[in-house]
């Protein structure tokens, strides 16, 4: 190939002494310092591509040029240096994006039978679950049709309504991630917190709609709602995301955990007072007030954002729940003192 070639570009602009004319010679060595900055910029997303397939340069068996920038002998050299392997010449780089989409086309009307080209999903499409955390029912570059479902429950006693927030993003908080669209699912049968299970399903179909269903694995009512993934939202706003969760990794995991601690401790509190009402009556007047002082410190810290006196009020209320399983665990039984009924603890009972 050549070393250098010349750029000539008559009459470009005119001035009062005349007409003006480009000439000047490139030398490829200029020519790959000018585009160097681009060309480097081309590396992270094929490595990226190599991270998220789990592959190795090894394991791919032809890589195919796009554009006919890509005829430049930089780009041969790049390819050889990330995948170990030249790149493959059978397709003229002009064409190969509308071959593609022709065969794509084909596939789809059901003409083209023999080829099956795999799409991927741009972002991550999860639901946000308790405390604002995002959970995600299909990943990230999973290939597309795919379903998968998860099961959830409720979070109080007897709640008749849980609400299908969809979102899209990588972030582990909802805040971070782009709201798709809600639902109610409604009707469920009252039912302690935790019993209902709620099965909700995403099934993403080869045009990328999304169709997010919920059903009640109990009474059968369903709910569903239908969405496009990916609606809106530019290569480059999906890489901005993309990037953003990154930088936010460490900051995200924080806020999760402390998310997770107040979550276990709603959970935990909510299990006491309930242990607390069916054995209150057991307990002495210590230990009951102990126990009432720690409920309401619980429900002041839950509404804070320290995560020193979320830690600590936990502790207190697992001291608290202990004794409350035990006085469950070992009822008083009951004695007649002089023709009434009397409580005596298992505990002091000998024989």
């Amino acid at each position: 190939s050549l070393t250098e070639t010349n750029i000539n570009l008559p009459f470009i602009a005119a001035d009062p002494t005349g007409p003006k004319h480009f000439n000047k010679t490139l030398t490829r060595d200029k020519f790959e310092e000018l585009i160097g900055d681009l060309v480097e910029q081309t590396v992270e997303p094929c490595q990226k591509a190599l991270w998220d397939a789990k592959l190795q340069p090894t394991d791919i068996d032809k890589v195919l040029l796009v554009g006919g920038q890509t005829r430049s002998p930089i780009i041969a050299q790049t390819v050889q240096e990330i995948f170990g392997r030249e790149p493959s010449t059978e397709i003229n780089p002009d064409e190969v994006v509308a071959m593609g989409a022709a065969i794509q086309g084909g596939v789809l009307a059901g003409d083209v039978k023999d080829i099956v080209l795999l799409d991927v999903l741009p972002l991550s499409l999860g639901l946000e679950t308790r405390g604002g955390l995002f959970t995600k029912v299909i990943e990230r570059n999973s290939t597309i049709p795919l379903r998968n479902s998860l099961t959830f429950t409720t979070v109080v006693d007897n709640q008749s309504t849980v609400e299908i927030h969809v979102l899209q993003g990588e972030r582990e908080v909802v805040a971070g991630n782009r709201s798709l669209g809600k639902f109610e699912m409604v009707g469920i049968p009252p039912s302690p917190r935790g019993g209902p299970q709620i099965e909700v399903t995403f099934e993403v179909d080869a045009n990328g709609l999304l169709n997010v269903s919920a059903q009640d694995k109990t009474s059968g009512r369903q709910q569903q709602l239908r969405i496009t993934p990916t609606s809106g939202l530019a290569p480059d706003e999906i890489e901005a995301l993309i990037n953003e969760a990154t930088r936010s990794v460490e900051k995200d995991q924080q806020l999760k955990e402390q998310i997770q601690l107040r979550n276990r401790l709603d959970s935990l509190t909510r299990n006491a007072q309930r242990t607390f009402r069916e054995v209150a009556s057991t307990l002495s007047a210590e230990e009951r007030q102990e126990a009432q002082n720690v409920f309401t410190e619980s429900a002041e810290v839950l509404q804070s954002d320290d995560a020193g006196a979320v830690q600590r009020t936990l502790e207190r209320v697992e001291r608290v729940a202990t004794v409350l399983t035990t006085a469950l665990l070992n009822p008083p039984s009951v004695i007649n003192v002089g023709g009434k009924s009397a409580y005596q603890s298992n505990q002091d009972t000998e024989g």
